[in-house]
């Protein structure tokens, strides 16, 4: 603490509790400003002595000003619009941080904050009965440790939400690893906070949250994952492609006409096959997609599971369409070819590990 400071003329007088209070009023303005203020003070002392935090001179003060980027309030609004609940968890004193919040839209101007803003310190000293009480209420808290931010994660999970915390500070490994999802930024970010996180912004632009939602929830809308489609063009290019051009040429060809040079590729009968089945798997699957879960009793998981599993085995089953295209027994000669009967195992067999584990 201060017990002097200097005058204009350069004297040094003690602080009594008037000045003091007129100082503090200052910083306080300072922070309404949305203002971080840093206080100068001195003290002569031996460079052996350590310094203690009493009897010092007070210097001034000085203000810094970190404007929020102005499309920061567009991005709090379009995730509000889509059902996010943005929650800013700083450092700051709560009448910067309220400040702050004002401008990203946060809170609203004329909003009590009394319920939707608190200190770290008051959120550690609530009971766990009052935490969950009014973790849904809160949305901005000021003056917060990691522990605070580690604290409110397993809060908002335990009330059931889906969180994902975005940081650009330190100290805040843990926080991105009790969250669902976390967000760090790759220019201000620590090398410890992207290992820890699951999402890294190139721009450490909050408006980038916007973009990750819109991918986010496209891909909800999705049957299949990337790597879903990663494995069935595994399945079909790979073991599809090893299956086929195995199958060993029979006599019966030797009865069939040749074909003349202006004959297309693709014939009548392949048309047929082609556009048959695909209209079978198209309706199959668009059935499973958006009935499966109602005709089965099961959640949406499983149905994707089973949409997966079923788009799968159709190609599987296809592949014994394809080796005899013209003839109605497509089983004709099928336990000669032993290798052909393997692969489509093996397939089978890839996709239940898949699948299962």
């Amino acid at each position: 603490m201060c017990s002097n400071y200097y005058t204009k003329n350069g004297n040094t007088i003690p602080m009594n509790d008037k000045e003091r209070t007129q100082f503090e009023l200052i910083i306080k303005d300072m922070a309404t400003k949305s203002l971080r203020c840093i206080t100068l003070v001195a003290e002569s002392v031996e460079v052996s002595r350590k310094i203690e935090e009493t009897g010092l001179t007070f210097l001034g003060l000085v203000s810094l000003k970190d404007p929020t980027r102005p499309s920061v309030g567009a991005a709090v609004q379009a995730c509000r619009d889509t059902g996010v609940n943005v929650k800013m968890i700083t450092g700051d004193n709560i009448f910067t941080a309220k400040v702050i919040a004002i401008e990203s839209g946060i809170v609203k101007p004329n909003e009590d904050s009394s319920s939707a803003m608190v200190e770290g310190v008051a959120f550690r000293n609530y009971s766990d009965e009052e935490r969950m009480e009014k973790i849904n209420t809160i949305r901005v808290m000021a003056r917060s440790s990691p522990f605070d931010k580690f604290l409110m994660i397993k809060c908002l999970k335990r009330k059931g939400h889906v969180v994902a915390v975005i940081r650009d500070g330190t100290n805040n490994a843990p926080a991105l690893k009790e969250a669902d999802i976390g967000v760090s930024m790759e220019i201000h970010g620590t090398k410890l906070e992207k290992e820890s996180s699951d999402i890294v912004m190139l721009d450490d632009n909050f408006t980038s949250v916007v973009t990750i939602l819109k991918w986010a929830i496209s891909s909800g809308e999705v049957p299949l994952t990337a790597i879903q489609l990663l494995w069935v063009n595994l399945i079909m290019d790979t073991l599809g492609a090893l299956a086929l051009p195995i199958e060993q040429p029979t006599n019966d060809l030797m009865t069939k006409q040749p074909v003349g040079r202006t004959e297309p590729l693709i014939t009548k009968i392949i048309w047929r096959n082609l556009i048959a089945q695909a209209s079978y798997q198209i309706n199959v699957l668009l059935i499973l997609e958006f009935k499966g879960s109602t005709i089965f009793s099961i959640n949406n998981n499983i149905k994707d599971t089973l949409v997966f599993n079923s788009f799968i085995l159709c190609q599987v089953f296809n592949e014994f369409n394809a080796r005899k295209m013209e003839e109605k027994n497509i089983f004709k000669g099928i336990v000669k070819n032993k290798l052909f009967l393997g692969i489509i195992g093996m397939t089978v067999v890839l996709q239940m590990v898949m699948v299962e584990f």
